[in-house]
């Protein structure tokens, strides 16, 4: 009889799969044309925050090409789509691993205020987008001085 070394952090990602295929099957089904809805996809990360004057929006998309993503705004809701395209692939390769993501992807945000998108400027610089939303004049933040 052979013993089978036991490893831990398999049966972890073993776990992670079956959860994640699980959340997908009950909360994302398929499109009807066969192309999963898959939370498990690609989604460039983003952080959301505020300063004084602006809410401001950064999403990492490296890989992607500027002219392959849309930035829309209706009220309080951001909605970032796109594509990161594959790069020419050859069937002649060998892949010994393959673990980057392409497709498109869409994520959408709702904001705490309702902005003007006239006066929204965006930046893509380095495969990071930002977005500089300005915030109403009542929701910016005032000092006070105490006397």
């Amino acid at each position: 009889m052979e013993l089978i070394k036991w490893a831990p952090q398999r049966d972890l990602f073993n776990f992670h799969n079956r959860f994640g295929r699980m959340f997908d099957d009950f909360f994302c089904p398929t499109t009807g044309n066969g192309e999963e809805l898959s939370m498990w996809n690609w989604n460039p990360v983003v952080d959301i925050y505020d300063n004084e004057d602006n809410i401001v929006i950064n999403a990492e998309l490296p890989g992607v090409d500027k002219k392959d993503i849309l930035i829309d705004i209706k009220g309080k809701v951001v909605t970032l789509k796109g594509e990161r395209l594959s790069e020419n692939e050859t069937k002649d390769e060998t892949y010994y691993r393959q673990e980057r993501s392409f497709g498109k992807f869409e994520r959408v945000f709702v904001l705490p205020v309702e902005v003007n998108s006239d006066k929204v400027k965006a930046d893509f610089k380095d495969g990071v987008l930002k977005i500089f939303i300005p915030k109403p004049e009542e929701q910016k933040t005032k000092k006070i001085t105490i006397h």
